[in-house]
């Protein structure tokens, strides 16, 4: 976790009502469920007129939406950089969550303990963490797994469907959502041959 010290100053609500979404501000990184004593570059979600009231709505360059109420002295409030004020310390970064599945062929419980301690060697004990464990067979099949519209033209070829293709091993798809308005379709796989006459 990289932070760097700024020097900041602590806004009024009633200084938070003249920002605009272009201003750049620093609130509590606190994520949920994770407490963190320092604060991350944002921005609010709506210029701060348009709040009546109440508490401002800040979104953090982490994606991570708070409710601020500036005057409540018992929260972190909105800051933001003066090199008159305060120094605060501000989250740079945090890395990367990677949610993993993996395959591992003929896997046994010793291949799965090596992969991890190979992985907390690479990027430290404290880093890589196991969440939940789960094993499960994979079948040595493919399948050819497309997106498609929910609503799909009916009496149409599947050629001229709208579709995208995701993957072809049938398990992945336990691990992922459909997007917006589409949804799976699930066929036996078919190698694509080039039949692109050539000279």
């Amino acid at each position: 976790m990289n932070t760097e010290k700024v020097t900041a100053r602590r806004l009024t609500a009633e200084e938070v009502s003249e920002l605009s979404l272009q201003d750049e501000i620093f609130v509590s990184a606190e994520m949920e469920g994770l407490s963190l004593d320092c604060y991350a570059p944002a921005s609010l979600t709506e210029p701060g007129k348009n709040f009546e009231g109440g508490s401002f709505t800040a979104r953090t360059i982490f994606g991570q939406e708070i409710q601020v109420l500036p005057d409540n002295a018992e929260e972190p409030g909105i800051w933001v950089a003066d090199k008159a004020g305060e120094e605060i310390e501000v989250l740079q970064n945090a890395g990367v969550l990677l949610n993993l599945a993996l395959f591992v062929p003929n896997g046994s419980k010793e291949s799965l303990e090596s992969l991890y301690s190979s992985a907390r060697d690479a990027f430290g004990a404290g880093i890589v963490q196991r969440w939940s464990e789960e094993v499960v067979t994979v079948p040595d099949v493919k399948v050819d797994l497309f997106e498609e519209p929910a609503r799909a033209r009916k009496n149409t070829s599947s050629q001229n469907r709208d579709r995208r293709a995701l993957d072809i091993y049938p398990t992945r798809v336990r691990f992922m959502e459909p997007s917006d308005g589409w949804k799976f379709i699930v066929e036996p796989h078919k190698e694509v041959v080039d039949e692109t006459p050539t000279i």
